[in-house]
């Protein structure tokens, strides 16, 4: 996948870029709804013998709008929307840095300039994709500004328990632990990726040992609590929990939560590896314990209904 960030104005020239067949959307989560429309992207470029492109936006443009009132946590950071969209076979991404500039385009100027200005021969965005200053232009309003340069496609709401996949929704289940739905949402399993630090080592002195893992600081974290979850280290998989907190029974006054697993029948030292987390089972909410042998108690047994989980759900 060939990637290609832009800052208004571009310099591109159209006639030196291949035809394209192109998804737009800021699409973070990548979830349902959003592969959907990529992949009707993916497929028409293969049915019209053109390449397949995702336009994105960085930063999300809340920031820009709000004028940098509003610091965004991301379903998925660039690098892991990065990595998902190669999987699902785009051949090019266009980054466009969102920016005041951009935001007072209006409609026509960001068509000609972003769709008609980068050779895309076909448009495809979901039903309430909006463009241009104030969100002017939409898919309803499009054919004024296209001019017959291009054809378009407006993707209906993909549903899920009734309601439309969105990602306002994942980011609500996120926050409350409802992870299974996050899940189900995204047609994937949530997860965060990052590098082992060095932590505190209390784990290892009550024996339960921890992974601390340095995440995207514009990671959007789960609930805090304990998960079970799978951790991939050099394609391998391995099972375990993880504590998403602030650790109340060590700590005081700490506000930024950290992301600490224990691993199953593990004893490598991993300092410095990177690491991918995934999040299959919110068990119970982070609790401070008034003594030691409470808190080994209790993960004693989260360990206990860990496993059984991991066993009942990978039973063959």
């Amino acid at each position: 996948m060939k990637i290609i960030e832009l800052t208004y104005p571009h310099h591109l020239k159209a006639d030196e870029l291949p035809p394209t067949v192109v998804a737009i959307g800021f699409f973070d989560g990548v979830h349902l709804g959003h592969q959907k429309v990529i992949q009707t992207a993916v497929n028409e470029a293969t049915n019209r013998g053109m390449e397949s492109a995702v336009i994105t936006f960085q930063p999300h443009p809340s920031i820009i709008l709000k004028n940098g009132n509003e610091h965004v946590k991301y379903i998925t950071p660039l690098k892991e929307k990065k990595a998902i969209l190669k999987q699902l076979h785009v051949d090019r991404l266009y980054i466009i840095t969102f920016n005041k500039d951009l935001s007072l385009l209006s409609p026509q100027k960001f068509i000609d300039h972003f769709i008609i200005g980068l050779h895309i021969k076909h448009l495809i965005a979901g039903f309430d994709f909006t463009y241009g200053h104030k969100g002017q232009g939409n898919m309803n309003n499009i054919s004024l500004y296209a001019k017959e340069f291009f054809t378009y496609q407006a993707i209906s709401k993909i549903e899920s328990s009734k309601e439309k996949i969105s990602s306002t929704r994942v980011r609500s289940f996120l926050r409350t632990g409802k992870i299974e739905r996050v899940n189900t949402l995204l047609g994937r399993i949530f997860s965060l990726s990052g590098t082992v630090i060095m932590g505190d080592q209390r784990g290892r002195k009550i024996g339960f040992p921890t992974i601390n893992l340095q995440v995207n600081v514009d990671a959007l974290l789960p609930q805090s609590g304990v998960y079970a979850v799978q951790v991939i280290h050099n394609n391998h998989t391995y099972q375990g929990m993880a504590n998403i907190g602030v650790v109340p029974t060590f700590k005081k006054d700490v506000i930024k939560p950290t992301v600490e697993v224990h691993l199953f029948d593990f004893n490598q030292n991993l300092y410095g590896e990177k690491l991918e987390v995934k999040f299959l089972k919110f068990f119970r909410h982070e609790k401070k314990f008034n003594h030691i042998e409470e808190l080994i108690s209790q993960l004693k047994h989260d360990e206990q209904e860990i496993r059984k989980f991991f066993l009942n759900t990978f039973r063959k």
